[in-house]
């Protein structure tokens, strides 16, 4: 699902639903992870656990010996050197995207349940020009969920930018516009299958990637199996 939104140079793993965590929820924990949800319920430790078997998966894949991945600053995952990436999990759902570091300067990637936010999020997240544009959407393609996506998007930009610049990123400093993808027809039933692009304008100093300040981040966004999926990649310039 998120792999399909990701340069071909990006390693995504994913788990979906109960069969995800017979492949993957079993796999031990290093010890320091241990620790971190030694005293967690049930849920918290089984989302862990597979989160981090995708990661190791994807470390994998790309050549990288399997190594714990430990939270840092702000609670971002500290990869091993050479590679950086991005994790994600929601109910029914846990996915891992990682790549090289010298391919992409950064990336970011959520997962959301395919359904409404709950009531009194979106004005706590969205910008009114944002939340104008989502009403115009939601009534040409009430299909989506587009409150959410929105929600799931700025997530993406967050986990995207924290890498490059060690700074929080507010809700209110980046305007999201969303859409769906200009290449394809317009969906004309249900949302399943449903994908699109979207541009997150800094509201605030971009960072610098290549000597040249960025002032947007550019992701795709997809429907699928009742989840939706955002994904932001940041470019070498």
């Amino acid at each position: 699902m998120i792999g399909e939104l990701l340069p071909e140079s990006v390693v995504a793993v994913e788990a979906f639903g109960e069969e995800g965590v017979r492949e993957f929820g079993h796999a031990p924990l290093y010890p320091q992870e241990e620790a971190l949800v030694a005293r967690a319920v049930a849920k918290r430790r089984r989302e862990f656990t597979v989160v981090r078997s995708c990661a190791r998966r994807a470390m994998e894949k790309l050549g990288v010996p399997a190594q714990p991945v430990l939270p840092g600053e702000r609670g971002a995952p500290q990869w091993p050197d050479g590679l950086t990436g991005s994790m994600t999990h929601c109910e029914g759902y846990c996915g891992a995207a990682l790549v090289r570091a010298a391919d992409l300067a950064s990336l970011g990637i959520d997962a959301e349940p395919h359904e409404p936010l709950p009531e009194g999020v979106l004005s706590a997240v969205a910008l009114p020009a944002e939340a104008e544009r989502i009403g115009r959407l939601a009534a040409g393609r009430p299909e989506v969920h587009w409150d959410r996506l929105l929600f799931s998007a700025k997530e993406s930009v967050y986990k995207a930018w924290f890498p490059l610049t060690r700074k929080w990123l507010d809700f209110s400093e980046a305007d999201i516009d969303l859409g769906p993808d200009p290449g394809l027809a317009p969906a004309t039933g249900p949302a399943e299958g449903t994908e699109g692009v979207f541009r997150a304008r800094l509201l605030v100093p971009g960072p610098v990637v290549g000597g040249h300040r960025l002032g947007h981040f550019d992701g795709r966004w997809s429907v699928r199996r009742g989840l939706l999926a955002t994904a932001v990649t940041v470019h070498h310039v």
